[in-house]
């Protein structure tokens, strides 16, 4: 849904609210859940229980009804503190959820909107193949129809904090098609018959909040819980089902912001503490050059991200501004928590500061949710009108 302009005034006590909030709660354990590769049940709950799972969630559905420019100010505010949590509320806000609002049935808004705005139900998504990465058309997983069920079988990779999830959005191929023909979207519960997860994967970063593979054997989805039935004819239902990236894409650079926000203040609160040859380390002109760069790429990521997140098509943001700015996040938090470690010298590299756990961090994002070299090809493809995502034949 679109939602009425957001003043400049309400955003900053949104944001002054939420800040002293996420410190006061999240700060403490942030390094916690990296170390112990732990997933932070007790954030999410906490969250849940104060309603910010449900944020842009309707409010005839249980939750706060809010816009995508609150949540990306909520996801870099989180993220800020601490990323793992940060990786949680994406999922809520960003995630299935918000494909239901848009994409889905009254039924089905009923059924899970509620549940997903009181944490009662966590949602992962499964769209990655072992064959099927960045051509996501190659993906093989299917979906059958017999009688009142869809018969699922494939395997999916690398589904956020599928091993906590209580649902998986699943993308699956219906009929007998090829490329983008024939992709459609089924709403999967864990623990039905033939659904399978994996132990979680070990990852570089985000270390909280583990990947899992999927596995489906026969598993019957009932017909109600088709999100996205495949169109065999057209490419509209995979069209359709990729918009729904728009919010993901968007968060994910929200989460940017606030990991590159956080490793900016580190280091300019560092340099000024911090004296080598009779004076702070700041005085020096190498460090103000590196500071300032670091300050006009961070406002160039939020300005990317809030046009983004406030210029909407049929409840999505606009596929260019999207890219454009999870494009540019991408690229400027690698840049911005390497700089601010280098500022931070040798101390930065050891585990007693959290610079390096911010510079491992911040490498996944350029992964997930299209990769840089595919949002270059898809900011290509709407420049120019037309698609040289195409398999010739």
């Amino acid at each position: 849904m679109d939602h009425p302009q957001v003043s400049a005034a309400e955003l900053d006590e949104f944001r002054a609210t939420l800040r002293k909030f996420v410190t006061d709660a999240f700060a403490a354990k942030a390094a916690h859940w990296d170390e112990e590769e732990e997933f932070p049940q007790e954030n999410r709950e906490l969250l849940a229980k104060l309603g910010y799972l449900g944020l842009v969630i309707p409010e005839q559905y249980g939750g706060s009804g809010l816009s995508i420019l609150h949540a990306t100010v909520f996801l870099e505010e989180v993220a800020r503190v601490c990323f793992n949590t940060a990786l949680i509320c994406q999922l809520a806000v960003n995630g299935p959820s918000r494909a239901i609002e848009i994409l889905g049935s009254e039924e089905q808004k009923q059924r899970f909107l509620p549940k997903c705005a009181s944490g009662e139900y966590m949602f992962g998504i499964g769209i990655s193949e072992p064959g099927a990465g960045s051509a996501t058309t190659d993906l093989v997983t299917s979906a059958v129809p017999d009688g009142d069920d869809f018969v699922l079988n494939g395997q999916k990779v690398f589904c956020t904090g599928g091993h906590w999830a209580t649902h998986v959005l699943v993308f699956a191929r219906f009929g007998k098609t090829s490329g983008a023909h024939g992709i459609g979207a089924l709403l999967v519960e864990k623990g039905t018959a033939g659904f399978q997860v994996s132990k979680p994967d070990r990852k570089m970063g985000g270390r909280g909040v583990a990947e899992v593979e999927l596995f489906f054997d026969n598993c019957r989805v009932p017909k109600e819980n088709l999100l996205v039935p495949g169109d065999e004819k057209s490419t509209k239902s995979f069209r359709l089902l990729m918009s729904s990236f728009g919010p993901e894409r968007v968060g994910n650079a929200a989460m940017c912001l606030g990991v590159a926000q956080a490793a900016f203040e580190q280091a300019v609160s560092y340099t000024q503490e911090r004296p080598q040859f009779g004076r702070p380390i700041c005085e020096f002109q190498g460090i103000q050059w590196k500071i300032a760069d670091m300050s006009t790429q961070i406002h160039a990521a939020r300005l990317m991200i809030h046009h983004a997140a406030t210029h909407l098509e049929n409840g999505f943001p606009n596929p260019l501004a999207a890219a454009h700015a999870k494009l540019y996040a991408n690229e400027m938090v690698q840049r911005v928590t390497n700089e601010a470690l280098q500022v931070h010298g040798h101390y930065g590299y050891t585990r007693d500061f959290p610079l390096e756990r911010m510079v491992r961090d911040s490498r996944g994002f350029a992964l997930g949710g299209g990769t840089v070299e595919i949002l270059r090809n898809t900011i290509a493809s709407l420049v120019y009108g037309r698609s040289f995502n195409q398999r010739r034949s």
